[in-house]
C-alpha cells in the first residue's frame, strides 16, 4: 500500500471552507477511486487550524490516478483559497500492517 501523510494549515476564517472542499475531495476518492482505500481528516488537538490528512491507495498508480481526477483539480483550486501556508506531503509505504484482532 503507498499512504499520503498531508499536513496543513488553513486560514481560520476559511475552516468551513476547507472542511466542505476536504469532504468532497474524501468521499469522491473512495467511492469513485478503485485505488483510494482509505482518506481521512484529522485536526490538531493544539492548534485548531492545523490539519493532517492520510490518504490510502492500492499502489503509486493509484495515487497518480488520484492527481488526475476532477475533485483533485477542485479540490486544489480551492485550496488556494483556505491554506494559510504551503501544505507538506510526505510519499510513504506501509511496512508493519498490523491490525487488532477481531
Amino acid at each position: 500500500m503507498h499512504v499520503v501523510l498531508v499536513t496543513l494549515k488553513v486560514k481560520p476564517d476559511q475552516r468551513p471552507q476547507f472542511l466542505t472542499a476536504v469532504e468532497e475531495d474524501a468521499t469522491c476518492s473512495v467511492r469513485d477511486e478503485p485505488g483510494c482505500l482509505r482518506f481521512e481528516a484529522f485536526q490538531s488537538t493544539t492548534d485548531p487550524d492545523t490539519y493532517h490528512l492520510v490518504e490510502v491507495y492500492r499502489d503509486e498508480q493509484a495515487v497518480a490516478a488520484h492527481g488526475e481526477t476532477a475533485h483533485y483539480a477542485r479540490w486544489a483550486k480551492a485550496s488556494n483559497e483556505f491554506l494559510a501556508e504551503p501544505l507538506t506531503v510526505a510519499q510513504t509505504r506501509d511496512v508493519l500492517p498490523l491490525a487488532l484482532p477481531s
